[in-house]
Order: C-alpha cells, then sequence, then structure tokens
C-alpha cells in the first residue's frame, strides 16, 4: 500500500488558516447574537417602561380608575396605546391585580399573572415571566391619585405619601423580540458568510503563491533542503556568491570568502562596497552572464562564473568563482620552461654551426684560427654566466637570468647584470618563495626585452637594445633588511599620465589578449608585502623597481 505524501507547507497553511478564519468569523457571529440579544432585551425594558410610565402619568386613566366602570373609558385606550408604541399588550389593572383592560377582552376581570407588591409600594418594577401571551418581558408602575391641594401639609415639611390606585403593565413578548433578534442575525450571517469567502479567498491566493515558492514541498522536506543546501555551501571548495537583485550579497560560502578577502559582516553589503578591484566589481554586477572570465584581487587570481536568476523578474545573480592562482604560476613557469627550451635548441643550432665551423677551420688546416674562434666564443658566453652566477646565489633566480639572457639575445636584446647586484645563498625568507620571485622578475625582464626589441625596430631607439637588471639583497645587522629588483630598459617608455593604469588587468600597450603580466606582478609583490614603483631609467625607457621586505611580512 502506498503511503500518502505528506500535505506540503502551503496546504497545510491553507488548511490551517481556513480553519482559524472560520473560528474567527464564528466568534465574532456568536458574540453579536449574544450582544444584539442583550441589547434587544434591553431596548424592550426600556420600551416598556416608557410606556407603562407614560400611561400611568395620564390624568384621564387616574380619573378613569375612580370611575364605576373603568374597563369602558380604559380598554380602548389602552389600545390605542398598545398599537401606537409598539407593544405585545398595556393593561391597567386595580391595586388587587384585576385587570380592567386587556389584548384579549376574554381576560377582563381576570387576575394579572404577575408581581405587583414592588408596584403597590410606589416603585416601578420590571421583570420576565410567562402570561397569557406567553413569555415576555414586562414593566408595572404605580398609579398614584391626584394629589389634593386642600389637604394639610406635615408640620416638618415632608410631602404626604400618595395612595396607588390602580396599576399599568405595559411588556414585549419575548417571541417578538426573538423574531427581531433574527431578522438581525440574517443579515449577520449573510455578513459574516461574505467575510469567510473573502477570508478563503485571499488565503487560497496567498497559499498559491507560497506554493509556487515551495514548489510544493512540506516542512519536512524544506527542512532537509535547507540542511543539503548548509552542508554542499560549506563543501565545496569553490567560491559560491548570491547576489540579490538590489546587488547585495545575499550569500555566500567559506571558499568565496577566502578568495575575495571577505569578512563575517559582508552578507547585505552591496558589492560596489566591498572594495574589490573595478574589473572584479563590473564583472559581479554585469547583467549579461560571465564565463570563465579571469581577475585578479589583492592576492589571487581567481576564474569568475555568473548567471542571473529570473523569474518574471530579475531576482539576482549566481557567481561561482574558483582559485586559479596556482594554475597561473604554473602557466608562467611553464612559458619560461617553454622560453628556455627555445633558446636551448638556438643555442644548439648555433653551437652547431660554430662547431662546423671550427671542423672546417682545422680540415682546411688553418688550427690557430679554429682554436682563436672557439675560444672566442666561449668567452662571450662565460662571460654573463660567470657574472651571474657570481652574484646571484640563488640557483632559481640565476637560472630564470641565465634562460632570459638567451631568449633576450635571441631578440637582438643584451641582457645586462648591473654591478651591485648581490643576492647570497640562504637570505630569501620563507615568506618571500622563489615562484613569486620568478613571476615579479620574468614578467619585468620579458616586457622590458619586447618593448627594447621594438624600439630598435622600429628605429624610435637606435643603437644596441639593452636590458639592465639589478637584484641586490641588503640584510643590515640590526635586521629590516630588504630585497631590490630594479629593471630598466631601451625602449620608449611609459606615458605618466598612464603609469596609473600599467598594474591593472587588462592594460597593454600591444593589443587585446594581453595585459596580464603586470598585474600578477603587483599581486605577488602585494603578497609578500612589498612595493613596486614605476619611473623613467637612465637610457629613457620604462624602470621598475620592487622593494621586498626578507623578514615575514603581512600583505596590507
Amino acid at each position: 500500500m502506498r503511503i500518502p505524501r505528506p500535505r506540503s507547507l502551503a496546504g497545510q497553511l491553507f488548511a490551517m488558516q481556513v480553519v482559524l478564519v472560520a473560528v474567527i468569523v464564528a466568534s465574532g457571529a456568536l458574540f453579536a447574537y449574544v450582544i444584539d440579544r442583550s441589547q434587544a432585551e434591553e431596548t424592550a425594558r426600556r420600551q416598556s417602561t416608557a410606556t407603562a410610565a407614560a400611561v400611568a402619568d395620564s390624568p384621564s386613566v387616574a380619573a378613569a380608575a375612580r370611575s364605576a366602570d373603568p374597563t369602558a373609558v380604559l380598554q380602548p385606550y389602552a389600545e390605542r396605546v398598545r398599537r401606537d408604541a409598539g407593544v405585545a399588550f398595556v393593561t391597567i389593572m386595580a391595586p388587587d391585580g384585576t385587570r380592567w383592560t386587556h389584548p384579549q377582552p376574554g381576560e377582563i376581570g381576570r387576575r394579572y399573572l404577575g408581581e405587583t407588591a414592588q408596584a403597590l409600594r410606589g416603585e416601578v418594577h420590571s421583570e420576565t415571566t410567562v402570561g397569557v401571551l406567553g413569555s415576555s418581558i414586562r414593566t408595572v408602575v404605580p398609579v398614584f391619585a391626584p394629589a389634593d391641594p386642600a389637604a394639610p401639609g406635615d408640620p416638618a415639611g415632608s410631602v404626604p405619601e400618595r395612595k396607588v390606585i390602580a396599576l399599568v403593565s405595559a411588556g414585549i413578548t419575548i417571541e417578538r423580540i426573538s423574531e427581531q433578534v433574527r431578522e438581525q442575525v440574517m443579515g449577520l450571517l449573510l455578513a459574516a458568510s461574505g467575510a469567510l469567502a473573502l477570508g478563503g479567498l485571499g488565503t487560497y491566493v496567498i497559499n498559491a503563491r507560497l506554493r509556487r515558492h515551495t514548489h510544493g514541498m512540506n516542512a519536512g522536506e524544506l527542512s532537509r533542503m535547507h540542511d543539503y543546501h548548509q552542508a554542499v555551501l560549506h563543501a565545496v571548495r569553490e567560491g559560491l556568491l548570491m547576489l540579490d537583485g538590489r546587488r547585495r550579497i545575499a550569500l555566500v560560502n567559506d571558499g568565496a570568502r577566502e578568495l575575495l578577502g571577505l569578512g563575517d559582516d559582508s552578507v547585505g553589503r552591496p558589492v560596489a562596497e566591498l572594495g574589490l578591484p573595478p574589473a572584479l566589481t563590473g564583472a559581479l554586477l554585469a547583467a549579461e552572464p560571465r564565463v570563465d572570465e579571469v581577475h585578479l584581487t589583492a592576492d589571487r587570481v581567481v576564474v569568475v562564473n555568473t548567471r542571473p536568476v529570473v523569474g518574471g523578474e530579475r531576482r539576482g545573480t549566481v557567481v561561482t568563482l574558483r582559485d586559479h592562482t596556482e594554475l597561473q604560476a604554473l602557466s608562467g613557469e611553464l612559458d619560461s620552461e617553454r622560453g628556455f627550451s627555445h633558446a636551448l635548441r638556438s643555442q644548439a643550432h648555433e653551437a652547431a654551426n660554430r662547431l662546423h665551423t671550427v671542423v672546417s677551420l682545422i680540415e682546411l688546416g688553418r688550427v690557430d684560427e679554429a682554436v682563436d674562434f672557439a675560444t672566442a666564443e666561449l668567452e662571450l658566453a662565460q662571460v654573463l654566466t660567470d657574472r651571474v652566477v657570481g652574484a646571484v646565489g640563488e640557483p632559481v633566480l640565476a637560472a630564470l637570468l641565465l634562460g632570459k639572457a638567451s631568449q633576450a639575445n635571441e631578440r637582438g636584446v643584451e641582457l645586462v647584470l648591473a654591478e651591485d647586484s648581490r643576492i647570497d645563498d640562504g637570505v630569501l625568507p620563507p615568506s618571500l618563495p622563489a615562484r613569486d620571485l620568478v613571476t615579479i622578475i620574468g614578467n619585468l625582464v620579458d616586457n622590458a626585452v619586447e618593448a627594447a626589441s621594438e624600439a630598435a625596430v622600429s628605429g624610435a631607439r637606435p643603437g644596441r637594445a639593452r636590458v639592465t637588471v639589478t637584484a641586490r639583497a641588503e640584510d643590515p645587522p640590526g635586521g629590516g633588511g630588504e630585497l631590490l629588483i630594479r629593471v630598466h630598459d631601451t625602449g620608449t617608455g611609459v606615458d605618466p599620465d598612464r603609469a596609473a593604469d600599467v598594474f591593472h588587468r587588462g592594460w597593454s600597450t600591444r593589443g587585446s589578449g594581453r595585459g596580464l603580466g603586470l598585474a600578477l606582478v603587483r599581486q605577488a609583490v602585494h603578497r609578500a608585502g612589498g612595493t613596486i614603483e614605476l619611473g623613467t631609467g637612465p637610457d629613457g625607457g620604462a624602470q621598475f623597481t620592487v622593494c621586498l621586505p626578507l623578514t615575514a611580512a603581512v600583505p596590507a
């Protein structure tokens, strides 16, 4: 047997709200009925009292009460008052309760059914009792004998007691009161039914919308989905960011906090106020989807993908972030290795040409010239090698500079290591990894070689194209040492007005698809807690100066 699926959350809320509305409407109707019934009885009591009091105060009633045949005078009068006042009966009786008037003539002369003791004492008395016409609310009022003006007053000044010569009772039957209440209740029920229908319709509309938003799931399913959502959110290593329609952070996982450097108070903040790089902020705020865009933060290279969340109206954006820092560094190293391989192939080709020349000279019997040719070529190649190995004790940097020298030579550019360069082995701290130094020096040298070569080819800078590198570690005894790296070339330099833009991703003088190297350099310098400056070198080209602390530093 199939187990029935629990009712959806929207269905549960709908049933609960319908019951609640029905209970509220029923309670209101019952309360209104009780109040209307009480008010109807109070109104009947007041109406009967006013009618009986008006009859009792009539001088003609007092005069007829003292006549030989009160019924002949009072019966027509009482019926006229009854009809005009809208009461069920007006009974005028003798003090002993004998009726002089009654709506049913057969009851005239019989005893009044009701309490008259209080009225005989001169008081107005109201009660609910059963009489000839059924249960009714009635009031009994005494009729006093007219005061005798000739009677002497009390010496103390008190008013003499007046004599009760008749009684007047006026009443309204409970049946008539119930009929009036029933008419009011019918109107009340119609209003209550309308309120219930409107409440049910409004509840249905609201719950239909809720059902669409919850996709018909019940509370347990929503709770499990929330638990799975939280588990997935914190388990994935990639960064996940969700923006609402007003471009504020609605959700962020641990990976996104780490990649973007966000604090715990980032939820609810607009993206424009997070202090992210302009290019990355623009990608997050873009209305169109972004696919595998590479962006730089202060410390990382991230791949950004965005997709708008739409459903009749724009609801926000889902952003995924992947850390590309290590991959980018490895890619840079691979490019360097590829360049070294190309340089080695070129050198092998040149070496083969030189070797063939030496062999040919020997075969021609010109041994001395062969020795001189081979020695000269060896000295030219060994000068830079000895200079680099003697000045740079760090093996990674030495290998990098020798490889870059070979690449520069292939492009007709001379790579020169400044005389004051000196980096001993073991000077670099663990906080300054060799990979970051490869990124910094490799990109600066590549840009300088390209600028010097282009200037020489175009004729903008006639003469030998040259790139000068200074790498010097200064470590005084008191601590606080720094690593100075300076690269300048014989190129055309950088416009001073655009000096602040060269470190932004995408900035390049060589067309689209370039402009990442200097941005990576600035990122590596920032990680190491150092500084980088752009100026004009002694040869008129661009000069980049990097200062890196040789102690453990925390990036600002």
